[in-house]
């Protein structure tokens, strides 16, 4: 990991407290180790200098004890996790230091009351690596690497951190049947072992325990899980024929079927950090509020979800967008990562800016940085340059901006789908003429709303090269 710190947590995850920081044990002895998988089982190790180890040398051995292949050294990293803050680990990092700077790093990176941080005990878990890119995991093979990368995928889909539409989640949890429970069962067979697992371990929670209040809950809670027990089993069905076609790669088969169908999930491999948007002032006193709301981070772009809802109300590549991170000013205000892009009101063309408070904005901020850092020497691999724009790259003027407002503009107004932006139920700034200057993307913009102008002040969109429209 890059930056200061190299820390860029996801969301909290769930486990069992009772054998963690086996990590702060005697630096020279050999020491039991307990490594986490996002399966809730374990990897026991014992190590002898395990307070000089770094994250590299204890992946080696890692590694060996899964049977990882070397082929997918960077496939997976090590994180600090706790309900508090996960952060995951640099490759030259420590993880025996790291742990005993973990109180320090939770007053740093979180709003938890002292009490929660003194109590706070992380795990080491071994999980996807941020870095890694899809069109390398489209590649993997080996059958042990696809199920830690299934295992932790389908945990995202249940806990609604990749947000997605019942078709899509539907399909998943089919495919999930199909990879746990085999291609063989008959209707009876296959709803006994629904139920005996419950809905909730193959449809995301929100799905499967409905919504609606109380009273409805009472009312429709058996005839809404029977009706979803009824189309998983339909589209099980529908799976296992597909399955049966290559029934002697069965197991890979499906494993890469359900990453695939991650894979069109703009979000998938984010690093997640958590923070709170101003809520739309509602009401005749105009009261607001605000709401909490899930940052999702990935070498694509960047993606604000509403925790509650479960959907996106923001997705922006990088080359859609400019942002910046403020510290507080005074006395009880927080870190404000700022993202501003392209929008329009009333027909007319704006910047727009969205304030994202949390004392993880530092984190996204330097997580950002290094992802376009990394986007950008790509895009100048591929073109041969060093970075410079060539003639051949430059855009064409008002008739490119237009095209792109145009295609961005269609994809805002799809709001059907959890996945489409939803720009209109932000609480957003039009436009700010006096204020910090935003660092901007490859490539840059003419202006920026975050100088002062003498004169009005006029909109100026996001100029996007070919050499990015092809990436």
């Amino acid at each position: 990991m890059e930056g200061d710190d190299g820390d860029f947590p996801l969301d909290p995850s769930e486990h069992s407290h009772s054998q963690r920081g086996s990590v702060a044990s005697s630096v020279t002895r050999a020491q039991d180790l307990l490594v986490y998988l996002v399966s809730d089982s374990a990897v026991h190790l014992t190590l002898e200098g395990l307070g000089c180890m770094n994250a590299q040398e204890l992946g080696r051995n890692v590694r060996e004890a899964l049977n990882i292949p070397n082929s997918a050294v960077d496939v997976f990293a090590f994180w600090f996790c706790s309900p508090l803050l996960d952060l995951q680990l640099k490759p030259k990092h420590l993880p025996y230091k790291l742990r005993r700077q973990w109180q320090d790093l939770l007053y740093r990176f979180t709003e938890a009351p002292a009490e929660d941080i003194s109590q706070d005990e992380p795990c080491l878990l071994f999980k996807r690596n941020v870095f890694y890119s899809r069109s390398k995991e489209l590649q993997i093979e080996d059958e042990g690497v696809l199920r830690l990368l299934y295992d932790e995928a389908k945990m995202n889909i249940l806990e609604g951190r990749y947000p997605c539409d019942p078709e899509h989640w539907l399909k998943l949890g089919a495919l999930s049947c199909a990879i746990e429970l085999g291609t063989g069962l008959d209707d009876q067979a296959l709803t006994a072992a629904i139920r005996e697992k419950k809905l909730s371990s193959f449809l995301p929670a929100h799905a499967a325990l409905g919504g609606g209040g109380f009273l409805s809950t009472l009312r429709g809670r058996g005839g809404r899980n029977a009706e979803m027990e009824q189309n998983l089993i339909k589209e099980y069905r529908s799976v296992c024929s597909s399955a049966a076609t290559d029934s002697s790669q069965e197991p890979i088969t499906l494993l890469c079927q359900y990453l695939r169908s991650c894979h069109t999930l703009p979000y998938y491999g984010c690093a997640f950090f958590m923070g709170e948007i101003d809520k739309p002032a509602q009401g005749l006193l105009h009261r607001g509020g605000r709401k909490a709301v899930s940052v999702g981070i990935s070498l694509e772009g960047v993606y604000v979800m509403d925790v509650k809802e479960k959907h996106v109300l923001l997705g922006l590549k990088f080359s859609e967008l400019s942002w910046d991170h403020s510290y507080p000013e005074t006395e009880g205000d927080t870190h404000i990562l700022w993202l501003e892009f392209d929008g329009e009101e009333a027909g007319v063309p704006v910047n727009k800016l969205l304030k994202i408070y949390s004392k993880q904005a530092e984190l996204m901020s330097g997580l950002i940085e290094f992802c376009v850092e990394l986007h950008s020497v790509g895009e100048s691999a591929a073109a041969g340059t060093d970075g410079e724009i060539t003639p051949s790259q430059e855009p064409t003027g008002r008739e490119t901006n237009e095209k792109t407002r145009e295609r961005r503009q269609g994809k805002l107004r799809r709001q059907s789908s959890v996945v489409c932006s939803r720009v209109h139920s932000l609480n957003t700034i039009s436009y700010v003429d006096d204020g910090k200057e935003i660092k901007r993307l490859k490539p840059k913009r003419a202006a920026s709303f975050f100088t002062r102008q003498a004169q009005p002040p006029t909109y100026s969109a996001v100029q996007v090269t070919e050499s990015l429209e092809q990436g």
